[in-house]
């Protein structure tokens, strides 16, 4: 009898000592930057208006009655609710939860954040946390201005360096379970133009003000080749005429491939996930049509291509990148 209860409390002891790993000895958190401007706020509608091409183009429509509901069933629960991930929170603007559709322009839409969370939480099996400061009506000739541009530095760039590391330092207050964690920064998202598509001057020095951005940025967060992903402002599909949207869109490609990026930042072409008015809840261009699977597919692009960035040598500062 002494022998089985000294076996039960050699058990019992191993259990507790699991459990009591500190959060020092867990992996890091997994941390990703989204930024930009109103196309990364997100205008994707959640709930379908019937009295709008019959819901199509929303996120409800493509999970219950698009040809592809299949490929996004993931979203939903069987109950019918919403997937609320657990492994993957989101910080957006003092918002803050458990990865879900309603982190968009408010709680009834999504922007790229679903899709990308999505990726990169399947892909690694430490936690993960998005960050998403992101602001409508902000160009990077002035209100994200990087410091390497010259002039006055956009007000908009001092708050996305501050907040983040402020964020990043307070992971632990805002997400309790993550208290006492490391957390890793592992990229950023980009996805913003529009403001600098429709003005000349802003245009022509687009190519250098986001590769001055890109620079500045890895510099004050003290990561000198952080994984960066650009998505392609190309709100109106392949069909698009204007000489000063097909010069943003190249001067963002552009970026890419410069040698020194070479490795480190990733460019999502987005024209192919343009939907019409026809098959979306609104007709702003602009703003995508409001169409949710745009923006799902947005972020889902993004999240392939910031893991592969990730995967590769090219950023000591990173941990590996996931096996899978």
């Amino acid at each position: 009898m002494t022998t089985c209860l000294s076996v039960l409390f050699l058990l019992l002891s191993m259990v507790a000592g699991a459990d009591d790993v500190s959060a020092e000895q867990k992996p890091p958190v997994r941390v990703f930057l989204l930024a930009g401007q109103s196309n990364m706020v997100g205008a994707g509608q959640v709930k379908a208006n019937p009295d709008r091409h019959d819901g199509m183009g929303s996120l409800e429509w493509l999970v219950d009655a698009s040809p592809d509901k299949a490929r996004y069933a993931h979203l939903r629960n069987v109950n019918g609710t919403w997937v609320q991930r657990d492994d993957v929170k989101i910080w957006s603007l003092g918002r803050t939860g458990d990865l879900a559709p309603g982190f968009g322009a408010n709680e009834t839409r999504i922007g790229p954040e679903l899709g990308f969370g999505s990726v990169v939480g399947e892909a690694y099996d430490e936690p993960v946390l998005l960050i998403k400061i992101a602001w409508g009506g902000k160009s990077i000739a002035q209100d994200f201005r990087p410091p390497s541009s010259g002039g006055e530095v956009g007000p908009n760039y001092r708050i996305l360096v501050d907040t983040t590391k402020e964020v990043l330092r307070d992971a632990g207050e805002h997400f309790p379970e993550l208290d006492g964690r490391a957390v890793q920064l592992m990229g950023i998202g980009w996805h913003q133009g529009w403001n600098d598509r429709v003005n000349q001057a802003f245009n022509d020095a687009y190519e250098e003000n986001l590769s001055n951005f890109i620079r500045d940025v890895r510099h004050e967060l003290g990561l000198p080749r952080l994984p960066f992903v650009i998505a392609e402002t190309g709100m109106s599909g392949h069909d698009e005429k204007h000489p000063r949207a097909l010069s943003l869109m190249a001067a963002q490609a552009a970026v890419a491939e410069r040698e020194e990026f070479e490795g480190n930042v990733g460019f999502v072409p987005t024209r192919g996930f343009y939907r019409s008015p026809e098959r979306s809840p609104s007709g702003q261009q602009y703003h995508w049509n409001g169409n949710a699977e745009t923006y799902y597919l947005i972020g889902e692009g993004m999240g392939r291509a910031m893991i592969d960035l990730c995967r590769t040598k090219e950023y000591p500062g990173a941990m590996p990148g996931p096996s899978r």
